[in-house]
């Protein structure tokens, strides 16, 4: 790249420096300093009578003495980062003397600066002018080049002085014009002379091998200096500025104009020439005679490069001839050949902004900036000032990059409301998305992005917006509610479910997209914490769309069954098999379309790319009998509400759970009391077969044995649906039989009553009176009844349930029975009354003529002797002997077979055979002398008996009577 186009600023200050006068200061003019060169912190300036001076930064002299007693100063240098200086002084009659000096130790007789070291450079005795000097690092070793064309190396312990060689490396035709040393693994040596550029290593691996040559073309004496950072050399040429490395040529920039030095300070390549032109054109000039053009002849232009940046930091015609260049204390001096000293200052990194500013070079600005490595906010100000110059020329795509380059320290109102408009959209769109990235969005933000998307309807990047990776970069609820109102639904799912929002992923999908499959099939992937209040919000809509897969649902959850379903979608070469439409087929078809769109929670997704076959997937059901989570089963109740007009499916949600044993007792009772009142209802709204199975199920259902259903509520639910069936069962359950069949009789169901007549009768005889009293009531119902009627009489009179006369009470109330429908029944209780009179009756005779007999006997006893013939002991069955006892009831005893005891009583001895039967009848009399007073015991069997004045002549007859008689 040609100088000519690079841009040219004024980086630097320029200003003369004002030498100081008396006998301390130096004069610095051409023909009294031998060589002025730069130090750590001085000036060193060698005289031709041998003296060096240094000086400070107010140019006067420090510190002098005399370095050489022949000959003068001719190079001077100062080894960088430390105090050590090599001097050379020449005397074309002798051999160059150079010495090495330590700043920081001094002569004690002197106070001088102590020589280390002292020798003379040979030239294989030529006598040549010393062209260069360089010097390594550990000032270990010392290049002197010669105007022979020939080098020299000195090596050796210059600082504790105990020997050096000398050895000529390199020699040429041409005179040397400059000499580097590069530093590295290898230690080389960068020789100059007018027609070759060379590299020759002296230390290190290749060390022995020729000089390399970089370049064919040599340089001018001065034009040649080393740059330090990289060790690469920088030679001037009258065509241009060379960067040359150890293996060659590294850069160029043209700029054809003679160069007459060439240095290095900071970053910056420093180029003094003289003006542009020809001797002849001088000689000319000259001879035309003006002064003011020898004064232009006589100038020097100075030019200071950035070469990494590629611009002129400082550019200027000097009025005299430069003769050095110096770089020290942060700052560009230029001394001329009469001794006139100028000073470059570089100006702060603000002024040379607000120049770039002025002249609209943001991008050097740009540049400058990231070369000084200056913090993020204020090259954020140059990329916001470049955008700002950029959208007033109307480049508004360039302007935006700008812009996103300074997003972090940049107010968003201010760039969004240049893009606003319709024609920048696209702009917008990219600088609210570097918000999103940089996570300075806010809500606003978010908003007005996706209503650029929505504006575009640029789908694919609404959703690589909310379908990037990572963490969340913009507010949820906003990028949610705007999908929405956009229409947006998927993507508004996706974003919900992404981020386990699971609610708004159902309540998205029922009231948006109206999917209600694959809200059922979302809910049936969720924990049953996430599944319980969703399938509960939407309980009664998924019921209405999808009856079979939320009645399964609900079932499940409330019998403490539910398992999330955890489902994988593979890739499948060949399209699936058809299958017969179904549930199943159903269900599966909502996952594939959820999975199509939005992840199901638990998914595994196992993608297989392919190019060339269309594949398509399948989603398979992975749920396995470990995937169980425990959660609290809620109470049934609380599903009812869901299941409002749609009693097909809460008849099967209820008798799934009353057929659980995974339900709780407690909550049985709601469960059975609702479906018996379900059944009811479906009852009440069919007809004919439907209705006849729901009352049928109804019926089964309270007959079933531990049904806990409350009776009031049975009774109620029956009443209000007219269900007759369900009153009879709990008549019959609380032993309310007569209820029940006054029940038939109140609505005039003959044949109901005949069944519970039939039913109920045999325990229930008071039914028989009343059956008898509703037939006869009127004649259809005594028509209805038949023969049921003479069956009723026939019952009555077996069982002595009512008397004849009560019976003819009984029917004579109307004019419905009539005489030949109780002629039978008058004519044989007739018969049988007459003969149970002529029964009683000879009964009484005989009970009177046993008690006629049994007081004789008595009499007899007490009246009469009793002779006795036995001849046989009644125990033994021996001949009777004395002692012999007799009894009264006939039987004879040896004394010794009935085991008297000594002093017993004869009142005691009672006969062993008659004493089992006497001793009962003690008993039956005692406890009838016991039981006269239990009138409890009267009135119990008083209340038992159908016959009750046969029970109290019964108790009379055990005398009872007589004995609370005799009590008195």
């Amino acid at each position: 790249m040609a100088l000519t186009s690079w841009k040219a600023f004024r980086f630097f200050d320029v200003s003369h420096v004002r030498l100081p006068d008396g006998d301390d200061s130096v004069s610095l003019r051409q023909g009294s300093a031998s060589c002025i060169t730069a130090g750590t912190n001085n000036i060193i300036v060698g005289t031709p009578d041998g003296v060096v001076h240094l000086l400070d930064q107010t140019f006067k002299a420090t510190r002098s003495w005399r370095a050489h007693t022949t000959g003068s100063v001719t190079h001077a240098n100062q080894v960088p980062e430390t105090s050590y200086i090599i001097t050379l002084s020449e005397d074309l009659s002798h051999e160059p003397e150079l010495k090495v000096w330590s700043l920081d130790q001094t002569e004690k007789k002197t106070g001088n600066p102590k020589c280390l070291c002292s020798l003379s450079v040979q030239n294989q005795r030529k006598t040549f002018p010393v062209i260069d000097i360089a010097v390594t690092s550990d000032v270990a070793q010392v290049a002197v080049g010669f105007g022979n064309g020939a080098v020299t190396i000195v090596r050796g312990d210059f600082i504790h002085d105990r020997g050096t060689k000398q050895r000529t490396v390199f020699e040429s035709e041409e005179p040397i014009t400059g000499l580097e040393f590069r530093e590295a693994k290898t230690t080389a040596l960068y020789i100059a002379t007018t027609s070759h550029i060379r590299a020759l290593v002296i230390s290190g691996g290749g060390q022995g091998t020729p000089a390399r040559t970089l370049d064919e073309r040599g340089c001018a004496v001065g034009c040649m200096t080393l740059e330090p950072s990289s060790s690469d050399v920088i030679v001037g040429r009258d065509d241009a500025i060379y960067v040359y490395g150890p293996r060659g040529k590294a850069a160029s920039y043209a700029y054809e104009c003679s160069k007459k030095l060439v240095s290095v300070h900071k970053d910056y390549v420093l180029i003094v020439s003289p003006p542009k032109g020809n001797s002849a054109a001088s000689k000319a000039l000259r001879a035309f005679g003006a002064a003011q053009i020898d004064g232009m002849l006589n100038s020097s232009n100075f030019t200071i490069l950035d070469t990494d940046l590629k611009f002129i930091a400082h550019s200027e015609a000097l009025p005299s001839q430069m003769h050095n260049i110096l770089s020290i204390w942060g700052e560009i001096f230029l001394l001329t050949i009469d001794g006139k000293l100028y000073r470059y200052h570089e100006r702060t990194f603000q002024q040379k902004l607000d120049i770039l500013y002025q002249r609209k070079e943001f991008l050097v600005a740009i540049s400058l900036a990231q070369k000084y490595k200056v913090d993020s906010v204020q090259q954020n100000v140059i990329f916001r000032k470049y955008g700002d110059h950029l959208y007033q020329k109307g480049d508004y795509d360039t302007a935006m990059q700008q812009y996103l380059r300074a997003v972090d320290n940049t107010e968003p109102s201010q760039i969004i409301r240049k893009f606003l408009d319709n024609q920048h959209i696209r702009n917008l769109i990219d600088y609210l998305e570097a918000l999103h990235e940089e996570g300075k969005a806010t809500s606003d933000h978010t908003t007005l992005l996706l209503n650029c998307y929505a504006k575009l309807k640029d789908v694919d990047k609404l959703e690589a917006f909310i379908k990037q990776p990572g963490e969340l970069k913009f507010d949820l609820d906003t990028a949610i509610i705007m999908c929405r109102q956009g229409g947006y639904y998927e993507q508004a799912a996706f974003l919900a479910r992404r981020h386990d929002e699971h609610g708004l992923v159902i309540d998205i999908m029922i009231e948006d997209l109206k999917w209600y499959a694959e809200a059922v099939a979302y809910i049936v992937r969720l924990d049953p914490n996430d599944s319980y209040p969703n399938f509960m919000k939407y309980g009664t809509v998924l019921l209405e769309n999808c009856p079979i897969e939320t009645t399964q649902l609900f079932i499940d959850y409330f019998r403490g069954q539910y398992r999330p379903r955890k489902d994988a979608v593979i890739v499948q070469e060949a399209p699936p098999q058809q299958e017969s439409a179904g549930f199943g087929t159903a269900a599966r078809s909502a996952v594939q379309n959820l999975a199509a769109f939005i992840p199901l929670p638990g998914m595994t997704m196992q993608t297989v790319t392919s190019t060339k076959e269309q594949k398509s997937t399948q989603v398979v059901e992975t749920t396995t009998a470990g995937d169980f989570v425990p959660y609290d089963v809620p109470n049934a109740r609380v599903a009812f509400s869901a299941f409002v007009d749609h009693p097909e499916e809460f008849i099967t949600f209820l008798e799934a759970l009353i057929h659980s044993e995974d339900v709780k007792t407690d909550q049985k009772t709601d469960l059975y009391t609702t479906l018996f009142e379900i059944y009811l209802h479906q009852a009440s709204s069919t007809r004919a077969e439907e209705k006849t199975e729901w009352e049928r199920k109804a019926r089964q259902l309270i007959e079933s044995k531990d049904v806990p259903i409350d009776t009031s509520n049975v009774l109620l639910l029956s009443d209000l649906e007219k269900f007759r069936d369900g009153t009879v069962l709990v008549s019959e359950r609380q032993g309310l039989r007569f209820d029940v069949f006054r029940s038939y009789t109140t609505a005039k169901d003959t044949r109901g009553a005949i069944r519970a007549l039939h039913k109920y009768g045999p325990e229930e005889p008071q039914l028989y009176p009343a059956a008898l009293a509703y037939f006869t009531s009127s004649p259809e119902v005594l028509e209805a009844a038949g023969n049921e009627v003479e069956a009723v009489l026939k019952k009555i009179d077996e069982d002595g349930l009512m008397a004849p006369l009560q019976v003819i009470q009984t029917l004579s109330t109307n004019a419905v029975a009539t005489m030949g429908l109780i002629k039978r029944y008058l004519s044989s209780t007739v018969e049988r009354e007459r003969a149970e009179i002529a029964a009683n009756r000879r009964l009484i005779s005989t009970y009177r003529g046993d008690t006629a007999q049994k007081l004789k006997d008595i009499e007899d006893l007490s009246t009469r002797p009793e002779a006795f013939s036995a001849t046989r002991c009644s125990t033994c069955g021996m001949t009777l002997d004395l002692p012999t006892v007799h009894f009264l009831c006939k039987h004879s005893y040896h004394q010794r077979c009935l085991n008297i005891a000594d002093g017993q009583e004869a009142e005691e001895i009672e006969c062993p055979i008659c004493a089992p039967q006497n001793s009962t009848v003690r008993q039956i009399r005692q406890a009838q002398e016991e039981s006269a007073g239990r009138h409890d015991l009267f009135q119990d069997a008083l209340g038992r008996s159908s016959d009750r004045f046969g029970t109290i002549g019964d108790w009379f007859g055990r005398g009872v009577m007589g004995v609370q008689a005799a009590a008195e």
